[in-house]
């Protein structure tokens, strides 16, 4: 049986590195001290081995760093002039993501099964992850049906979308829905919100592996320029990776970030209005419940 102890001295990487032993007293130099039988053999590393070490954590914590601010790995802060939200407080956020690419959007619980956000995020195979604060910290992500609004083309307009899930969240203090408008005709607060994990930069940047938020004011409708969007102007705002995620104004989801356009450093950010499509994901929704109905009554036919 093998009796070994090791103990590293310290290096310096971007700062001091010290090793400690178990009692937390420094370490002078670095001696593997094992004990074989009733052999007992003692070496102590040469300069040369230890330049060597030197060199190989610089190299690693380099390349780490590199890393961190390669795409999809940068620890930054998302949503331009955000602040990062207390954990769990909006529990209605869903972080949806794709298996076979790097497409990351945001959405938002509408019911146990169904989830809201933007049409241009759909993919072939979209997971949604609930409860969720840092990306870094998913939960088991849950398989999901897309269905995009039928006049959606890859273009402004129309970009909303339902996913239900194929298995209903099950509401909590960290996952639970909020309210979305079913009169188109209802007038909306200006002072609205916008959350997500994405970039915390229109032109460059990385995602946030937190989630963030941002005060925003809705701008005059006549601006805008339709009556099925809501927009948005300024320096703050939602940015790449933040689609698909909510406008919160008062206490409902009043809009999907759909996209923005920029004109002589001014950003206008466009929403796909929710109230304009209530009679759509009313009937998306009524379908699958229907749907479950019948299938709850077969059963019970056979149980008969």
């Amino acid at each position: 049986m093998v009796n070994s102890s090791l103990r590293l001295k310290s290096i310096d990487v971007h700062g001091k590195l010290t090793g400690q032993t178990g009692n937390s007293r420094k370490v002078d130099h670095m001696e593997v001290s094992s004990q074989l039988s009733s052999t007992y053999l003692s070496c102590t590393l040469s300069e040369t081995e230890l330049s060597t070490m030197s060199i190989i954590w610089q190299t690693t914590s380099l390349l780490l760093l590199l890393r961190c601010c390669a795409p999809g790995f940068c620890m930054r802060d998302g949503i331009v002039g955000g602040k990062v939200s207390i954990p769990h407080s909006r529990p209605y956020m869903v972080y949806i993501k794709d298996s076979n690419s790097k497409l990351a959007c945001g959405g938002f619980l509408i019911r146990e099964d169904f989830v809201l956000t933007a049409a241009h995020c759909k993919r072939s195979h979209l997971k949604v992850y609930l409860g969720v604060n840092d990306t870094h910290i998913l939960p088991h992500g849950i398989e999901v049906e897309a269905t995009p609004h039928p006049k959606f083309n890859n273009a402004p307009g129309d970009d909303i979308m339902l996913l239900k899930l194929k298995t209903p969240a099950t509401l909590n203090k960290t996952v639970n829905i909020i309210t979305w408008p079913e009169c188109e005709n209802k007038e909306i607060s200006k002072d609205c919100m916008v959350l997500g994990w994405g970039w915390q930069d229109y032109v460059d940047g990385c995602p946030s592996s937190v989630l963030k938020e941002a005060n925003v004011t809705l701008i005059d409708f006549k601006k805008c320029g339709t009556n099925y969007t809501l927009c948005t102007n300024g320096s703050i705002g939602p940015a790449k990776g933040d689609s698909g995620g909510p406008l919160v104004c008062g206490d409902a989801a009043q809009g999907i970030v759909s996209f923005y356009t920029e004109s002589s450093g001014v950003y206008l950010t466009r929403y796909t209005r929710i109230s304009h499509y209530h009679q759509w994901i009313d009937h998306i929704m009524n379908k699958t419940y229907q749907q479950q109905l019948k299938t709850w009554r077969g059963k019970l036919y056979e149980l008969i």
